[in-house]
């Protein structure tokens, strides 16, 4: 096993990160960055952006640009973009290419097996569909953990004094919150609870909402109905969002918007912290109900917590804050970074996994209850919610109809009483049943749900011994064909990715190369002037021909000459204009 990485796959921004040297670093991206947008774009001309590079097109390219797909993990939600059609699995798994492309550049080798966190409220169905999308990108995820329990792990590593806390996670498109209690070496989940469609975003959809409506007071002018303006406006407003947090006020100033018959219009509205507090209000109040069940679940009261720990960027809003600081009466705990906690957390969790990390134990739960449909359209629960990980829990029924001899059990997750207002995570039948009247047949039902939360239903008859069971997988809505039809895909794009950093390589050699001699010309005698010629024309023309064997051979060729010479490469060498030439390195010849 090579290193393994802890990966955040957020809605908003994505964190990777490794353990060196016994301590958990996060790995900058390939454009330097600590965090990665997750936000997947693709070009005219069929090229795929990741990252910054498609956060920052956003605007000229809003429909083949998507951002936020974690929303919709699990679901049959899909992409269109020029006639084809993809999964939320596929566009995250984009992105956890380029976050193994950068963890890859960052070690020197190779990147197999990853961690990777997922909101604690997430269903079985969001945890397979986030596996499948690490499957698909190349990667073998050890293990699912949730975001909560990995920000603890990042704060609890070193602490050795027994404790309570609290993390109070609010991130771009989901929150949790969770129970923790670290005592020296073991780390265990008490209880957890969220909501999958509240973050950032939401905030940001707030913001949004004022200044269209603003605009549409001054102007007369309904921006909903211009694609690219609303996207600016987006932009805009999540800008404004982090400014607020740090700002009793904030402008949106946006030039040139829109048109209409006057000529063009700007949007310059001022947002007061106050009138964004107060637009918000619902969704911070939203927040509490999960906390209060939370606290509930764990048998706690807030006096009796040590710390909350901020967990997410969205964290960062004063109103936030101020309402984890009233419900706990504590001071949230502001010692570790929220944007790169969660990877961090992963990260140790990889180094536990991989023998780098030693007396940690970590015991996390299951977010949701888990059962079958009975007679009545009744749920039967089997497994608790906020029960400790793994787990391994049956229960014995019996048939409905006398003489029955196949039966249909419906897995379900979720808290509702009646079983069609829980989620359907699968259905699969045990036929051969012994036949008897009705009540007489003994059928065992087991759940067994692993470290990552991936559950295992058996049915079993205890009078024949025949046996039924079902692995949640199908439940991400790709099958195993899709999955491996996307892992080629994958691969493909990976090799025509590498193709054209080749092809861009090449070219910036030859090119420089190029420039480079023609600037050294003046520097060489007659007769090697007429030397190099033929050698500097080949390599125009090759870079005319786009070939890109030609453009390399050219280039080694033009440089092979340069070297015959004894031309030499040499940055410090004075230009005639008299600078110091530090910014165009220069060729100059050798003694």
């Amino acid at each position: 096993m090579g290193r393994m990485i802890g990966i955040d796959l957020g809605t908003t921004n994505s964190c990777v990160a490794v353990m060196e040297g016994g301590e958990p670093t996060v790995i900058v991206s390939s454009d330097g960055s600590r965090t990665t947008p997750s936000v997947v774009a693709f070009t005219q001309s069929g090229e795929r952006l990741v990252g910054q590079a498609a956060k920052r097109q956003a605007v000229t390219n809003h429909e083949r640009t998507v951002s936020s797909i974690k929303r919709e993990m699990g679901s049959d939600y899909r992409v269109k973009i020029d006639n084809k059609s993809y999964t939320p699995q596929e566009i995250s798994a984009m992105i956890l290419q380029k976050l193994k492309s950068d963890a890859e550049s960052y070690l020197g080798e190779k990147v197999t097996d990853a961690v990777i966190t997922v909101p604690a409220y997430f269903t079985d169905a969001q945890r397979q569909a986030t596996k499948d999308a690490g499957r698909i990108a190349g990667l073998n995820v050890e293990r699912i953990i949730n975001e909560p329990t990995a920000a603890a792990l990042a704060y609890g590593i070193d602490k050795q004094e027994p404790q309570k806390i609290m993390v109070y996670d609010l991130g771009g498109g989901t929150f949790d919150v969770s129970i923790l209690e670290i005592n020296k070496e073991v780390i265990e989940v008490l209880s957890t609870a969220g909501n999958n469609r509240l973050g950032g975003d939401d905030f940001d959809q707030c913001l949004v909402d004022h200044l269209v409506r603003q605009f549409k007071n001054e102007t007369k002018i309904d921006l909903t109905r211009e694609s690219v303006a609303m996207q600016r406006v987006r932009e805009a407003a999540e800008k404004a969002k982090i400014e607020l947090s740090g700002l009793t006020q904030t402008t949106v100033s946006l030039p040139f918007l829109t048109a209409d018959r006057t000529g063009p219009r700007h949007m310059e509205i001022t947002v007061t912290r106050a009138q964004f507090d107060e637009m918000t209000r619902h969704l911070v109040e939203a927040t509490m109900g999960p906390v209060r069940q939370a606290m509930s679940d764990a048998g706690l009261s807030s006096g009796q917590l040590s710390k909350v720990l901020l967990v997410g960027g969205s964290t960062r809003i004063p109103a936030v804050q101020e309402a984890v600081r009233r419900f706990t009466g504590k001071e949230p705990f502001k010692g570790i970074n929220p944007d790169e906690c969660v990877a961090l957390g992963a990260a140790i969790q990889g180094g536990v996994m991989g023998g780098q990390v030693n007396s940690i134990l970590l015991l996390d739960v299951t977010p949701l209850s888990l059962g079958v449909e009975t007679m009545g359209n009744i749920f039967s629960k089997i497994i608790d919610r906020n029960t400790t990980i793994p787990a391994e829990l049956s229960q014995i029924y019996t048939t409905a109809s006398p003489f029955q001899s196949t039966v249909e059990i419906n897995v379900l997750q979720g808290e509702r009483a009646m079983a069609s207002q829980n989620r359907s995570l699968g259905k699969f039948r045990l036929s051969g049943i012994k036949r008897g009247f009705r009540g007489q047949p003994q059928i065992e039902v087991t759940f067994a749900i692993d470290v990552s939360g991936i559950v295992n239903v058996t049915a079993k008859d205890l009078g024949t011994g025949k046996a039924a069971n079902i692995t949640i997988s199908g439940s991400s809505n790709m099958s195993d064909e899709d999955i491996q039809r996307a892992i080629r895909d994958a691969e493909q794009y990976a090799q025509e990715d590498a193709a054209r950093k080749r092809e861009a390589e090449a070219k910036n050699k030859c090119e420089m190369l190029i420039y480079q001699t023609e600037t050294a010309q003046k520097k060489l005698s007659r007769e090697d002037r007429e030397r190099i010629r033929p050698y500097l024309d080949r390599a125009k023309k090759a870079l005319k021909s786009k070939n890109l064997n030609e453009i390399a051979d050219a280039a080694d060729a033009l440089e092979n000459i340069i070297s015959t010479i004894g031309v030499s490469f040499d940055p410090s060498a004075p230009s005639d204009d008299g600078t110091d030439g530090a910014d165009d390195a220069q060729f100059t010849p050798k003694n």
